[in-house]
C-alpha cells in the first residue's frame, strides 16, 4: 500500500438478547414504550452493542466483553450509548476515525421506522460523526427463528474505520 492510499478497516458485529418482561425495550438509545425489554447486565440495547463490536473490530480491538465485562458489576444497567462514547473515545486514541457505520434490527416487533432517525441521531452523537454517517433498517425473518417466535431481537453491524495521520 502507498503512503497516499488510505488505511481503511471494516469491522461486523452482532448481538442478541431475549425478551425480559419487566425491562424498558431501548434500541440505539431510543426507549420503545408499550414493548418488553431486552434480558442482559447492561441496559441490553442489542443495536448499541452491535455497533460497538463492528468498530472495535474494525480497531483490531478487543470486543465488547472484554472492555465491559458482564462480571463487572460497574456495568449492571449501564446505558450503552455511555458504553458507546467510551469506545469511540477508545479507537480515536488508538488513531481511528469512524467513517460510517450501517445497521440492521432483526425482529418482528416493534417497528423501527418511527424511531429509526432518532436511534440515527443517538448513535452518531455517542460516536462523534454526523448522523449521516449512521444507517438503521429494521427486518423481520417472517417468522422464522427465535426472533420470528418473538422470543427476541437480533442486530448486526458493519463499521468503516480510517487510520488518522499521526501528529508529530
Amino acid at each position: 500500500m502507498s503512503d497516499s492510499a488510505p488505511d481503511l478497516r471494516v469491522g461486523l458485529g452482532f448481538d442478541a438478547h431475549r425478551f425480559a418482561p419487566a425491562r424498558a425495550l431501548i434500541l440505539g438509545g431510543v426507549r420503545f414504550r408499550d414493548h418488553d425489554g431486552l434480558e442482559g447486565h447492561s441496559d441490553a440495547d442489542v443495536l448499541a452493542h452491535a455497533v460497538m463490536d463492528a468498530v472495535l473490530g474494525a480497531a483490531g480491538l478487543e470486543d465488547i466483553g472484554h472492555h465491559f465485562p458482564d462480571s463487572d458489576p460497574a456495568y449492571a444497567g449501564a446505558d450503552s450509548l455511555g458504553l458507546l462514547a467510551s469506545v469511540a473515545i477508545l479507537i480515536r486514541s488508538a488513531g481511528w476515525e469512524v467513517i460510517n457505520v450501517d445497521a440492521v434490527v432483526i425482529c418482528e416487533e416493534p417497528r423501527l421506522a418511527p424511531q429509526r432517525q432518532a436511534m440515527q441521531d443517538r448513535l452518531a452523537q455517542a460516536m462523534g460523526i454526523e448522523p449521516d454517517r449512521v444507517g438503521v433498517r429494521g427486518t423481520t425473518t417472517e417468522g422464522l427463528g427465535f426472533t420470528g417466535r418473538r422470543e427476541g431481537i437480533a442486530a448486526q453491524a458493519v463499521a468503516l474505520l480510517e487510520r488518522q495521520p499521526r501528529v508529530a
